[in-house]
């Protein structure tokens, strides 16, 4: 049944881009350069990261650069201006843990916009703030707004919701490299999947957490109904600075020292794919008690520490561990244990080429 429901929901889908593609459904230009960074399935796959780095390239090359985001799990509603380019204005509540987490990575860089009208917001933060570029952060079904290039980003231990798929081809000739998921609700992915064949470039996230160093993607499902040629990437999520818990809720983004003993540590957090932040601590070395996972998006209780920690100390654990998006949630909240912050940075396998095609958008 569930199979069922996703061919139908797939169909529908399907029926919508396609009034898109003739024109009957509008999409209408922001005014600006604009750049979606996206998702084929549902959950995480380490988007936004890559929402800030291309964020970064657009400023640095001196354009007034916006994000538009949805909000995914904030509790407030309409239009929400969660920075303006130099202070962040609202907490997690207000603009939602990914947004305020973009905000505070960007202070000096990006403005960012909560708003489920992504062409509404644009037209106001354009006018407000003289926008030059946008970023639409989850944008590749938003197709309401037009973009310059579209990015899709795939996770590589978990390509289209079927679980851990070891990678194993390399070559530019590669077909179905990857097994076809399942439409929502019986899998993860949020449209068939040759429809990734609209996307300028592929971004295989995580891809230091599987074997093979290289992947290619030429055709992106059998029944593809042409060859997609696509700008291809891969990345690396690897642990960046380590900042204290009480250090970070104040705005400070100074690292503890390179020579600071964790000792064993407890790590939290409420991702789309948790399991990948464990991943990483474990690949880079870092001795893990134990760890302690929410759903996505979770605002976190008093009472969620007092059980975190009271699950830390049975496993011997001395400090705790979280991620910059969890953190920005936990202001207000007591801890009797250390707990320290780990941001999260991205490496790309050829960022001139990817900062070219940016720029060239």
């Amino acid at each position: 049944m569930l199979r069922l429901a996703g061919w139908l929901y797939g169909r529908i889908i399907n029926i919508r881009n396609s009034l898109y593609d003739r024109g009957v459904f509008k999409s209408h230009s922001l005014g600006a350069r604009t750049i979606s960074i996206g998702n084929i399935t549902t959950g995480g796959t380490g988007k936004t990261p890559l929402v800030a780095y291309v964020a970064e390239i657009l400023a640095e090359a001196d354009e007034k650069v916006c994000i538009l985001t949805r909000g995914y799990g904030r509790e407030s509603s309409g239009r929400v201006l969660v920075s303006d380019g130099e202070n962040v204005l609202v907490d997690a509540r207000t603009g939602g843990d990914e947004p305020v987490e973009l905000a505070r990575k960007l202070i000096g860089k990006a403005i960012v916009v909560a708003d489920a009208d992504r062409v509404s917001a644009a037209a106001w933060a354009k006018e407000k703030f003289g926008i030059t570029a946008f970023v639409l952060d989850d944008g590749f079904q938003h197709r309401r707004a037009k973009r310059d290039l579209d990015i899709v980003c795939v996770d590589a231990t978990n390509p289209f919701g079927d679980g851990y798929v070891e990678l194993d081809t390399v070559g530019v000739d590669a077909t179905n490299l990857f097994p076809g998921g399942h439409v929502l609700p019986a899998g993860k992915l949020r449209e068939p999947l040759e429809n990734i064949a609209r996307a300028d470039a592929i971004v295989i996230t995580r891809a230091d957490l599987v074997k093979t160093a290289a992947f290619t993607v030429q055709e992106p499902a059998n029944h593809a109904n042409h060859t997609a040629k696509f700008n291809f990437f891969s990345a690396a999520l690897r642990v960046g600075d380590t900042i204290r818990l009480e250090d970070f809720n104040k705005g400070r983004a100074t690292p503890v020292n390179e020579d600071f003993q964790f000792g064993p540590s407890f790590a939290f957090s409420a991702l789309g794919n948790p399991e990948s932040f464990s991943r990483q601590l474990a690949e880079q070395q870092f001795v893990i008690s134990g760890t302690a996972e929410f759903r996505d998006h979770h605002i976190y209780q008093q009472f969620d520490i007092v059980k975190i920690e009271k699950q830390a100390a049975q496993l011997g654990a001395k400090s705790l561990i979280t991620t910059a998006k969890d953190a920005v949630k936990l202001t207000g909240l007591e801890f009797t244990m250390p707990c320290f912050v780990f941001e999260i940075a991205l490496s790309l396998s050829d960022p001139v080429c990817f900062r070219d095609l940016v720029l060239s958008a």
